[in-house]
């Protein structure tokens, strides 16, 4: 009894340690199996691996009659379990091991109770381990399975006593060496694992003896190989393999991943030889690259002409000049993707013109670049003009808006027909396949981009066609870009040339010179006038409208305008800045208005404003947020004056303007500028000065060779904003061109004035003129004297004009403490005056009003040319016609 209980004893602990044993080989050959099926990398790397996994899972936990099927992520997050609730949690578990590539089994308290739970890591192509497969089994079932077999166990204890007794010894003895000392728990993961080698691992296994047969050959490896049913205990020279991988598996030499062809497929070979592990002989893996190389090759295809494009885009359209972008896109595909490129674009193009949305009508392009020839190419050179033809590869392409693809140049009829000649050395020259694609951009045909492969480059395909259209499409739009900006650079251009100073004006104070350059970047809203003032005085002005384009050179036409206008009024400088700076507000108040959503442009501009009075060398200057003038003194050294500050144009607020006097000694040049002179990214403002003050100094230099050496010395390779330099070198009336009479306010004073005015007239060589001047000086005199006031002065001024042929002017001024100014109007047949000022009006060639401080100054100019003084008896006939005959 004592033995038979022993052994039924035995006999239930060792069915409780072999259902265990049976639930950890199970668990663990169920998630190896699985974590090695095919398609489950696949599946993990899918968008959704719970709906690919999930129903295999399932099925797999049926069929091996486990508690659940679970993987998951190495986050720990759950794509398959058998409860669905449980899928998309984060499991918490002793899994460390399994993460680390090592498989397991241990008994845990999980979500489905206390089990058995086998972990299995899942790797992908490259070894590294990509998810976790567990399997558990419940221990109530393992329990449940145990209570089945205790019946039958003690139903056969009695009957096993007996045999158990004579038996057991010769059993576990003959076991035992059958099984070379192995356990029954060794046994049943040698078999398991046997099993998934031999069909559930997608590498193919080979294991080679000593003497080069075949002992074992897997599913995969009977695929891949081809071999036939009986291949194993053969020698392996004897299977039909490819000579090469034959000798390497017969051989005694280690491989890793070596390529070899067996039938139409690519196998990476690795070999291990198994001494002194084990008997003399190898273990052989094989894997199918085949369809992984061809994929790699494809993919290394798209990532080549991604990267293409992406270098594209950075290298064709860096400037905006149509022409240069046509040539970045030739220079970038003839280095990656043909071996020659010609780009042909319409004329209007080239020129910034518009075109028609439509190929309708063009019958010729221009060949505007050329990349990937050599200098004896046979092709059209650049700048030629090609017509087209029908039915000819590019007018079709141009036609229908397509590309055209012409693989064998030779077979092509369309291609030759129109010049066989040149179509025959086209093709003696090696050039043997072409791709034509339009060039589009925003509905506008522009031209053609012809891509050619010469001998020794494969024809051109139908997959090279979509990335010769993109490269295309994305040089269409900076060709477009770069046409569009030519066209507003060339109406800006004009624009700007039309409101800019064509010639300087003829006038005797300044000696004046100047440069203007417009910026690389566009034209912009510099600009600078000399006006000529009455009394021989001149305005120099400089001003910058901020920005570039139409509407800077649009916003300086105005000013310009602007500060004519207003110069011809005899404005003081300060009373002109400020109505500019008026006048400047109200256009901003004007744009934000006219802007929907009341935001409109603010513009920006400064000015200065110089009057230079060549009689007394004084210098009336003021600025509007503009950099101040230099100086240059005639020993040429430079001084910067200090001037008021004033907020520029437009910010003034009503702010009075301050202006600065100056004396400036004869011989001095002025220099006005914009800021675009002394400001660059090299240099900083005070820098930009110093530069400029060693650019001026130096005495006997004329305005011109000032310019010269300013630019020199200033300008930079591309300059970012405009550049207006005007140098003026002063002059003075010396006194032997200024006569002066004081004249109290009485008419008999009128006529000793005159006599003095003959006299000095007589002395200047002017006695022709006499009488036309003494009548103007005369009703002059006679006005203020009647209607103005005390005191009252007369200056008459004999002018010289710089580089003119004229024999200059006479310059009549009447001075007086009125404030009140004087208008031309016709007399009354009745009325006994008031016609001088129209007799002044007649026989002068200006005449105007000017205010001072202390009252007005009535002056009148006459020029001294041949013809600008009527004759003697034609006064008269102008005089008696300011009355009526018949009413006399």
């Amino acid at each position: 009894m004592l033995l038979v209980a022993a052994t039924l004893v035995a006999l239930v602990v060792q069915a409780q340690r072999d259902v265990m044993a049976d639930a950890r080989h199970r668990t663990l050959a169920t998630a190896q199996t699985f974590a090695h099926s095919p398609g489950i990398v696949a599946a993990l790397n899918s968008a959704n691996p719970t709906a690919v996994l999930q129903p295999h899972a399932e099925a797999a936990r049926k069929a091996a009659g486990v508690d659940a099927i679970i993987v998951y992520g190495l986050n720990g997050i759950t794509l398959t379990h058998s409860d669905p609730h449980q899928v998309g949690k984060h499991i918490i578990g002793p899994y460390a091991k399994a993460a680390t590539g090592k498989p397991f089994t241990s008994t845990f308290q999980g979500s489905l109770g206390l089990s058995v739970i086998s972990a299995v890591p899942v790797r992908g192509p490259d070894g590294s381990v990509v998810a976790i497969v567990s399997v558990p089994v419940t221990v109530e079932r393992v329990q449940h399975r145990l209570n089945m077999q205790l019946p039958v166990l003690l139903g056969g204890a009695a009957t096993a006593l007996v045999v158990a007794a004579g038996g057991s010894g010769l059993v576990s003895r003959r076991l035992r060496r059958q099984t070379h000392g192995l356990g029954p728990t060794e046994m049943t993961q040698l078999y398991e694992h046997h099993d998934a080698v031999l069909h559930a691992v997608r590498e193919g296994v080979l294991i080679v003896d000593g003497d080069g047969r075949l002992l074992l050959a897997n599913d995969e490896a009977r695929t891949l190989l081809d071999l036939p049913a009986d291949a194993e205990r053969r020698d392996i020279t004897d299977l039909g393999l490819d000579e090469d991988l034959a000798g390497l598996l017969a051989s005694d030499r280690p491989a890793t991943d070596e390529v070899y062809l067996a039938a139409d497929r690519l196998l990476a070979v690795s070999k291990r030889l198994t001494a002194p592990h084990g008997p003399v002989g190898s273990v052989v893996t094989l894997r199918d690259t085949t369809e992984l190389r061809a994929l790699s090759g494809r993919a290394e295809v798209a990532r080549e002409r991604l990267q293409s494009l992406y270098d594209a885009g950075l290298r064709i359209g860096t400037t905006l000049d149509v022409k240069r972008t046509a040539e970045e896109l030739a220079e970038v595909a003839a280095t990656r993707f043909a071996d020659i490129v010609t780009v042909d674009l319409l004329d209007p193009v080239l020129r910034g013109e518009e075109t028609s949305g439509t190929p309708t009508g063009i019958t010729e392009l221009r060949r505007s670049a050329v990349a990937g020839l050599d200098p004896n190419h046979p092709l059209h050179p650049v700048r030629e003009l090609i017509r087209l033809v029908p039915a000819h590869p590019v007018s079709t392409a141009m036609a229908e808006g397509r590309p055209v693809l012409v693989r064998d140049l030779s077979a092509s009829d369309a291609w030759r027909a129109p010049q066989p000649e040149r179509a025959r050395q086209v093709l003696d020259h090696g050039i043997h396949s072409m791709l034509v694609v339009p060039l589009r951009a925003r509905g506008v045909v522009l031209g053609v981009v012809d891509f050619w492969r010469a001998q020794g480059s494969p024809s051109f395909e139908d997959e090279d066609v979509s990335f010769a259209e993109e490269l295309a499409a994305r040089a269409a739009v900076s060709i477009d870009n770069a046409r569009r900006y030519t066209r507003e650079h060339t109406m800006a251009v004009t624009l700007q040339h039309s409101l800019l100073p064509r010639a300087l004006p003829e006038q005797s104070a300044l000696d004046v010179a100047y440069r203007y350059l417009p910026a690389q970047a566009g034209v912009g809203g510099d600009w600078f006038d000399v006006i000529p003032l009455s009394g021989t005085r001149v305005a120099l002005v400089v001003g910058d409208v901020v920005g570039h384009g139409l509407h800077a050179a649009a916003t300086m036409g105005r000013l310009r305008t602007a500060v004519h206008n207003f110069a011809s009024l005899d404005m003081p400088v300060e009373e002109l800045l400020g109505r500019l700076d008026e006048l400047v507000a109200q256009i901003d108040a004007e744009e934000v208005a006219a802007a929907e959503d009341g935001q409109g442009m603010i513009t920006g501009a400064t000015c200065q404003y110089a009057v230079y009075d060549p009689t007394s060398g004084r210098l009336a200057i003021a600025t509007a947020g503009h950099p101040g003038p230099a100086v240059v003194r005639p020993d040429g050294t430079v001084d910067f004056p200090e001037l008021p500050v004033s907020p520029p144009l437009g910010l003034g607020a009503g702010l009075p303007v301050e202006t600065a006097e100056l004396t400036v000694p004869e011989g001095s040049r002025l220099v006005l500028y914009t800021d675009g002179l002394i400001e660059d990214r090299t240099r900083d403002l005070d820098a930009g000065l110093e530069a400029l003050r060693d650019a001026l100094t130096g005495p006997g230099r004329t305005p011109e060779a000032t310019c010269a050496a300013v630019m020199e010395a200033m300008l930079s390779d591309r300059p970012r904003d405009d550049i207006a330099l005007l140098v003026a070198r002063t002059r003075r009336l010396g006194p032997e061109q200024v006569a002066e009479w004081d004249v109290p306010r009485d008419p008999a004073a009128v006529a000793p004035v005159r006599s003095a005015c003959a006299r000095r007239l007589t002395e200047w060589g002017l006695e022709q003129v006499g009488f036309t001047a003494e009548l103007i000086l005369s009703e002059l005199i006679t006005n203020a004297v009647r209607y103005g006031a005390e005191p009252i002065t007369v200056r008459v001024l004999r002018t010289e004009p710089i580089g003119s042929p004229d024999a200059g002017t006479l310059i009549f001024e009447v001075a007086d403490g009125s404030s009140t100014s004087p208008r031309l109007r016709r007399a009354k047949v009745t009325d006994e005056g008031g016609r001088g000022l129209f007799l002044v009006a007649r026989f002068a060639e200006r005449w105007g009003t000017r205010y001072t401080p202390t009252g007005k100054v009535i002056w009148a100019e006459q020029y001294l040319h041949h013809g600008a003084t009527p004759e003697g008896e034609d006064l008269g006939e102008i005089l008696l016609s300011q009355w009526d005959d018949t009413a006399l």
